[in-house]
């Protein structure tokens, strides 16, 4: 049985982690987020997607440390022998390389690895009961620091790696890191208000908007703003760009083509 749950509908997908009781990961799920978000930018009819968690408590509780390690050895990818953490690393890639938005929808629990995830989204809603954390060092291991430092500044980033404390949604909005925090029977609707909105842009300029933003995002300001004006440039040369600025001097709504 797979983890993930896909669905699409009207050019947004939602991915889903099931996996009671607290969707924590193994290897074989983190393949699976690897794999579907890698693969989502084929889909032309892909605009926006939302990640997830099944259930009300949990968005993703970390790896499952009760089965993590205990495939034989002789089973195991020689990549995951000599790398354990591959696979883990290009979960997190494929999230923030996914050619679409990407928006976390965080119902729950996001720990060590599902803090991970949520920062690589590009957008964060929360529920009330939401809570983040990197609880590694209380168990001997050390997690998402460079993630953390995503989502705030140095010395909060500083202050919840080393003590492994739980920090709320509503802190996290507080300091600019979700954008909104709602009661957990509204999460999804939230979410997906939120991806109709962006799903109603050129999908053209969506995906480049987000490969230029991946691209700029730790370069010095006049490099990166002299990229942007290229993707700039690039994107002007569709008719959907034109048609967006066509639709907004004639105030209607735009009818994209992707071309």
């Amino acid at each position: 049985m797979p983890d993930l749950l896909v669905e699409k509908r009207d050019h947004i997908v939602t991915v889903t982690i099931d996996r009671p009781p607290v969707n924590a990961v193994t290897t074989a799920t983190m393949a699976e987020i690897r794999d579907v978000f890698s693969t989502l930018g084929d889909d032309r009819d892909v605009r926006v997607a939302i990640f997830t968690g099944a259930g009300d408590k949990s968005f993703v509780a970390g790896v499952d440390l009760k089965t993590s390690g205990t495939e034989p050895r002789d089973q195991r990818p020689p990549t995951e022998l000599t790398d354990p953490g591959l696979v883990a690393r290009e979960a997190m890639w494929a999230i923030i390389d996914c050619a679409v938005p990407v928006i976390g929808a965080i119902n729950g629990y996001a720990l060590g690895a599902g803090l991970a995830y949520a920062a690589c989204c590009d957008m964060l809603v929360a529920s009330e009961n939401a809570t983040f954390s990197t609880p590694e060092i209380n168990v001997g291991l050390l997690g998402a620091s460079a993630h953390l430092s995503l989502m705030m500044g140095r010395h909060k980033a500083r202050e919840m790696f080393l003590t492994g404390e739980q920090v709320s949604a509503q802190e996290m909005y507080r300091i600019g890191a979700v954008r909104e925090v709602t009661a957990p029977d509204k999460l999804m609707d939230t979410a997906l208000e939120l991806a109709q909105e962006l799903a109603a842009k050129s999908p053209i300029a969506l995906r480049m908007a987000k490969e230029s933003m991946n691209r700029i995002e730790n370069m010095e300001l006049r490099e990166g703003y002299r990229t942007e004006q290229d993707y700039t440039t690039r994107l002007m040369r569709f008719d959907d760009s034109r048609e967006a600025r066509r639709a907004f001097r004639e105030k209607r709504d735009p009818e994209y083509k992707w071309q």
